[in-house]
């Protein structure tokens, strides 16, 4: 048994029966959905928008979102059939396990890290920046040295203090969505869903009443020119852009990673991971469209972009406004604990194959829920975002999801060689087509992205491969069973 043993589909299986205690079977196809939606609409729409249309494609900040959504539409094809046909926790992890062997597996594992455990920071530092803004409007100023990271990066990519001690209000929602998420998954759904509908119902109003603000003028230059540096405006600016706001659309992949959570799963998992893509796809391209057209996209690079654009209109739009600061504060909550209950349901898999501490996958009995990872989950989650700056984060998750996605469409590949018999409940079309785009489209994206990107990148690789040198290989219980 070595470190590129696989996983058969069988022993996959039997994990989801045979393991005890199990996750409960509680959420269907709207449960689902509003868990994909939840987790996709968050700083992506609500932040990273504005920042990127400053920065890197102006306007064309719509077309970065077409773009990384077709990236996103390969890949869900490939997602949904490893959801259908191994409905286990674990999402690319599990898949890359089944495909590729552990030790790639662990790597996969130890980049959806940061797609979900950082994701939940970033999305709680996002939180903070529309809180502050709010508060402020009603007269409340919180300290300074109290409502952002001690830390920033510069127009050189480089970390710089900046004076503060934390950014108290990200630390605090990440620790109540926490305590929200022990209370159970069937709880956290109810609550995530309300939300959702908030949210959604919320950028429905803002593409319908704001459209009839908009200056056409400011959509020219539609893609401004490029300033001579790579990734600064221009084509390589949107592609820039569209790697950067890939971290807009990690929450569908969550429907995967609830997939011991879901009812019917071989069911209702592909129909929930389309509809979640389609709805928020959808929602992205009106919004960027809407705020890029409201104001100078310019001044669109501060924390709380939609707000902001609807101020700065000098529109009748006061009423919008404030029901955007309050869904914004409401809405990113789903995101923080949809991140959350992602990387819980991660660390679950891995521990139930020895690779991290059997601690992270206790499941407690009353609630169903892992508890020791919730709180280990959110514990590093909320010190993350408490010190950590935003724009650090978003390019760092971006290529951690990319790379994860990449994975799972060349998995497509090599399981329709080495299982061609195994039961697809469904299968993604166009075979080899299909998964040769994702591939394709995401490496096309990770090499859009900055250097310093790379280097983090490697750097967090190399720190998972000593973890798993030190603990996960000793500790595998793929050892233990015959090979696959």
């Amino acid at each position: 048994m070595g470190i590129w043993t696989r996983k058969s589909v069988a022993a996959l299986d039997a994990d989801a029966t045979d393991h005890e205690p199990r996750l409960k079977r509680s959420l269907g196809v709207v449960g689902l959905t509003a868990f994909g939606v939840g987790g996709t609409i968050g700083a992506g729409i609500f932040s990273l928008t504005g920042k990127v249309a400053a920065h890197q494609a102006g306007p064309a900040v719509t077309l970065a979102f077409v773009l990384a959504s077709i990236a996103c539409f390969f890949a869900g094809l490939c997602y949904a059939e490893f959801a259908a046909m191994v409905p286990i926790a674990g999402s690319a992890y599990t898949y890359a396990y089944a495909t590729l062997g552990e030790l790639v597996a662990w790597l996969i594992g130890w980049s959806l890290v940061l797609e979900w455990l950082f994701a939940a920071s970033v999305v709680a530092i996002s939180w903070s920046g529309y809180a502050n803004a709010a508060l402020r409007d009603l007269g409340i100023i919180l300290p300074a040295a109290l409502a952002s990271s001690p830390f920033a990066v510069d127009a050189h990519d480089h970390v710089i203090a900046t004076g503060t001690l934390v950014d108290l209000p990200a630390v605090l929602v990440t620790l109540a969505c926490t305590a929200l998420c022990l209370a159970g998954t069937r709880a956290s759904s109810t609550v995530n869903s309300v939300i959702v509908v908030a949210k959604v119902l919320a950028l429905v109003a803002v593409v319908v009443v704001g459209a009839q603000y908009v200056n056409p003028a400011n959509w020219h230059p539609f893609v401004p020119e490029n300033t001579g540096i790579r990734g600064h405006f221009g084509w390589t600016g949107i592609a820039q852009g569209a790697g950067t706001l890939f971290f807009a659309y990690i929450g569908f992949d969550g429907v995967s990673c609830l997939a011991e959570d879901a009812r019917n799963p071989q069911r209702t998992m592909p129909i929930s991971l389309f509809a979640s893509l389609l709805i928020c796809t959808v929602l992205y391209v009106g919004v960027s469209l809407v705020i890029t057209g409201l104001t100078s996209y310019q001044q669109l690079g501060v924390p709380d972009p939609l707000y902001y654009a609807l101020s700065a209109s000098h529109a009748p739009l006061g009423w919008l406004k404030a029901m955007v600061a309050v869904v914004a504060l409401v809405g990113l909550v789903s995101v923080v604990l949809a991140s959350i209950f992602g990387q819980v349901r991660i660390f679950y898999a891995m521990a139930r194959d020895g690779l991290v501490p059997a601690s992270l996958g206790h499941v407690s009995a009353g609630r169903s829920t892992p508890w020791v990872g919730t709180i280990v989950t959110g514990g590093i989650a909320a010190v993350t975002a408490g010190f950590t700056p935003l724009d650090l984060l978003g390019e760092l998750i971006s290529i951690g999801t990319l790379l994860a996605f990449a994975v799972v469409c060349a998995g497509i590949l090599i399981l329709r060689r080495v299982a061609p018999q195994a039961r697809r409940p469904f299968r993604t079309p166009w075979v080899p087509l299909v998964p040769i785009a994702g591939v394709l489209s995401c490496v096309y994206l990770m090499a859009s992205l900055p250097n310093d990107t790379w280097i983090r990148l490697v750097v967090w690789m190399g720190l998972g491969l000593a973890v798993y040198a030190l603990y996960g290989y000793r500790h595998s219980k793929l050892r233990h069973r015959p090979a696959s």
